[in-house]
C-alpha cells in the first residue's frame, strides 16, 4: 500500500526560504502557518484517492490558501515508486500518507526522522507517534456483512468471517498493498492460535487460513472496488475500511458492519528522504494535525481525527462509524506492529504467494 540547485535565487524565490526557515525556527502550533510563508512554494501531496484524499485536501485548503503554497496532489501511494525516486535522487514527493507499517520498515532508508522541534505532536495520543511518522487519521478494518444474506444469524467477529461451513459465502478481502499484520492474527486465531504468542513459523498457517476462504474470494485492490463490491452486493462479507464501509451505506448497500474485533489502523504522514524543500514539508505536516484540519478531515470521510481536542460535527450516518467512542474503543484490537515489522519481508513474500494463488 506505499508510493518525490538553486543555481540562483530570484528575490521573491530568496524571501520564500527567508520565510520557511522563520517558521522553522518559530515553535510550532499543529494548525497554523504564517500568511504567506510559502508563496512561489509547490508541494506535492501523496495518498490514496477517492473521498479519503479529497477529505485530506479539504483539510488543506486554507493551508493553502494562508501559506501561497501551490499544492499538487497524487498517488496512490506506492513504496515501489518512492524508492525508485529516492534511490535516483529525484524524490518528488513531498508528504506522504502510507499504511501503519513503510514508515517503521524503511525508517531512515525511504522516510526521514522527524525532527519534533518542527511539529506539534501534543494534541496526538499517546503512543501513536513513531520516529519516522505521524498519524494520518484513526480508522478501523472492518468486517462489513450482506444483512439480505444472513438476516437473523449474521457474523459476529473476524472468526466467523473464516468460519466458511456456518456462514457460507463470497468473502472480500484487502488485496490493495502489504498484509495487513491484524487481520493475519485474526487468521491464525481462528486457526486455534494464540496471536501474542505469534512466531514466525506461524505466519504460514495464518496465510493457509486465508486460503482456505476458497477460490471465489475476492481480492480488491482499491478502496473504490471494495465499495463497489458492496454496492453491487457482489461479495457477502468484506473486509473493508470503515471510510469506505460508511460510504457504501450511505449509498444503499444492504450491509452492516460487525464491530468486535474491529483492527484498529492509522495511516501514517511522512517525509520522505531527499525532499527538495524540508522546511516546507514540515509547514504542512503541522498543520494537517491541527484541531480545525482534523475536524474537516472527520466531517469529510468518517475518518477518526487524531487531534485530542477534535469536534467535528458530523450527521448520525457518519457518527455511527467514528471509532473514538468508549464503546468501540472497547471493541478494538490492535496488531502487534513490531512483530510484524520484525518479520515484514516474510510475511510479505508468502502474502504475494497468496494474491498470486500460490
Amino acid at each position: 500500500m506505499f508510493r518525490s540547485k538553486i543555481a540562483g535565487l530570484s528575490a521573491v524565490a530568496a524571501l520564500g526560504l527567508m520565510s520557511t526557515a522563520a517558521l522553522a525556527q518559530d515553535k510550532p502550533v499543529a494548525g497554523e502557518v504564517k500568511e504567506g510563508a510559502l508563496k512561489g512554494k509547490t508541494l506535492t501531496f501523496v495518498s490514496y484517492g477517492g473521498i479519503f484524499q479529497d477529505g485530506q485536501v479539504a483539510a488543506l485548503k486554507e493551508f493553502v490558501e494562508k501559506s501561497g503554497v501551490t499544492l499538487l496532489n497524487d498517488g496512490p501511494t506506492e513504496v515501489a515508486k518512492l524508492q525508485a525516486q529516492v534511490e535516483s535522487g529525484n524524490v518528488t514527493w513531498d508528504v506522504v500518507d502510507t499504511g501503519d507499517m513503510p514508515p517503521y520498515v524503511y525508517c531512515g532508508t525511504l522516510f526521514q526522522k522527524l525532527d519534533f522541534t518542527k511539529l506539534d505532536i501534543s494534541h496526538i495520543p499517546e503512543g501513536q507517534v513513531g520516529p519516522c511518522s505521524v498519524p494520518a487519521m484513526n480508522y478501523g478494518v472492518v468486517l462489513m456483512y450482506n444483512t439480505e444474506k444472513y438476516k437473523d444469524n449474521p457474523p459476529q467477529s473476524w472468526l466467523d468471517f473464516f468460519d466458511t461451513e456456518k456462514f457460507p459465502g463470497v468473502r472480500a478481502v484487502d488485496g490493495s498493498g502489504d498484509p495487513t499484520g491484524g487481520f493475519l492474527e485474526q487468521a491464525f486465531r481462528a486457526s486455534g492460535g494464540d496471536p501474542k504468542a505469534m512466531t514466525v513459523a506461524d505466519i504460514e498457517t495464518a496465510m493457509n487460513k486465508v486460503r482456505e476462504l476458497g477460490p471465489d474470494t475476492i481480492f480488491w485492490k482499491t478502496g473504490a472496488e471494495s465499495q463497489q463490491l458492496a454496492e453491487s452486493g457482489e461479495a457477502d462479507m468484506l473486509m473493508m475500511w470503515s471510510g469506505r464501509a460508511m460510504a457504501a451505506v450511505k449509498n444503499g448497500a444492504k450491509y452492516a458492519p460487525a464491530w468486535q474485533d474491529w483492527l484498529v489502523v492509522m495511516d501514517q504522514m511522512t517525509i520522505p528522504v531527499g525532499v527538495k524543500d524540508t522546511d516546507a514539508a514540515y509547514a504542512l505536516l503541522n498543520y494537517y494535525l491541527g484541531k480545525k484540519a482534523q475536524e474537516i478531515l472527520a466531517e469529510q470521510t468518517s475518518y477518526t481525527p487524531i487531534h485530542n481536542e477534535a469536534q467535528p460535527k458530523v450527521e448520525p450516518s457518519v457518527a455511527a462509524f467514528l471509532t473514538n467512542t468508549p464503546e468501540r474503543q472497547k471493541q478494538g484490537y490492535q496488531q502487534n506492529i513490531q512483530f510484524w515489522v520484525d518479520n515484514f519481508d516474510v510475511a510479505l513474500e508468502q502474502w504475494n504467494a497468496v494474491m498470486a494463488g500460490n
